[in-house]
C-alpha cells in the first residue's frame, strides 16, 4: 500500500447550492487549494514561490473527476493524495475526498512541470520529483 498526503477541508455555506450540496465547480477549487497545501507541506517549497521566484508552473493538463456522494455544508472530507504518475515533465496525482467510509469524489489530474517564461516541458527538478517518489502508488 502506498503512502499518501492527507488534509481535511471543510465545507461552507458558501459553497453549496440551492440543493444544498457542493456546486461542482468548487470542486475544482478545493483542489487546487489541496495541491498548494500539498506544496507547502509535503513538498516543502510554497506554490507561489515555485511560480514568482523559481519561474517553474505546472499547468493542468488533463482531469478526471467522479462525483460519487454529495457533499453539505458543514462537513469536513479527508482528503488523501497519492501519484499515480512521475513523468520526466508530467506529474499525475489522484484525489480521493472521503466522508467517514464513503467516497465523495475521486479525481485525477495531470500536470505539466514547465518553464514560465518560456512556457516549454523541464524536467521535474530532483528535490521536487524525490517528495512525489514518496507518495507514488504502488501496484
Amino acid at each position: 500500500m502506498s503512502q499518501s498526503y492527507n488534509t481535511v477541508l471543510q465545507v461552507r455555506f458558501g459553497h453549496v447550492d440551492p440543493a444544498g450540496i457542493v456546486y461542482f465547480p468548487r470542486i475544482y477549487d478545493y483542489l487546487h487549494d489541496v495541491f498548494e497545501e500539498l506544496w507547502e507541506k509535503h513538498v516543502g517549497q510554497r506554490y507561489y514561490h515555485l511560480l514568482l521566484e523559481r519561474k517553474i508552473g505546472f499547468p493542468l493538463v488533463h482531469s478526471e473527476v467522479d462525483f460519487r456522494s454529495p457533499m453539505r455544508f458543514g462537513d469536513r472530507p479527508v482528503v488523501s493524495v497519492t501519484c499515480f504518475k512521475l513523468g520526466r515533465s508530467s506529474l499525475g496525482l489522484r484525489y480521493v475526498f472521503r466522508l467517514a467510509d464513503r467516497v465523495c469524489v475521486d479525481a485525477r489530474q495531470v500536470t505539466s512541470c514547465v518553464n514560465l517564461e518560456r512556457m516549454e516541458p523541464i524536467e521535474i527538478p530532483p528535490q521536487y520529483r524525490e517528495r512525489f517518489e514518496d507518495i507514488l502508488e504502488t501496484t
